[in-house]
């Protein structure tokens, strides 16, 4: 399956421009976290209902490490509990992406903040197979 297909997955009756999607999925993964918020909100905006809590973690998850990088553990902590909650409710595959490493690595920071622990790699988005 090719890399535009998996974006239609997405939203099939196309109202979701692939564009500022898959620059998003990229800024988020080049750590740039402002600019994937921005452009994953620019998403966010005309997505279906069914689809907009699933972008939404998506867009929270980049808004909490871009309080991570700003020094704001408290804001980051915060965020990340919400993007978890929302996209514990997509199945493993959803939207051209493999949400159960981003859940698990979500899951990792959040101990990391909760804990005092070690400082987990930053998570990526991954296309599915």
């Amino acid at each position: 399956m090719e890399s535009g297909r998996k974006v239609w997955l997405l939203c099939q009756d196309g109202r979701v421009d692939s564009g500022p999607y898959l620059r998003g999925i990229a800024l988020f993964n080049e750590a740039d976290f402002f600019a994937a918020h921005e452009a994953l909100e620019e998403v966010w905006r005309d997505a279906p209902e069914a689809q907009r809590k699933f972008l939404q973690g998506l867009i929270q998850a980049a808004v909490a490490f871009h309080h991570y990088s700003t020094r704001n553990p408290t804001g980051a902590r915060s965020v990340l509990k919400r993007a978890l909650h929302n996209l514990e409710k997509y199945p493993d595959d959803f939207g051209g992406l493999k949400l159960a490493p981003l859940r698990l690595s979500l899951r990792d920071w959040l101990g990391c903040f909760e804990n005092q622990a070690e400082v987990p790699p930053l998570p990526r988005l991954q296309a599915c197979d």
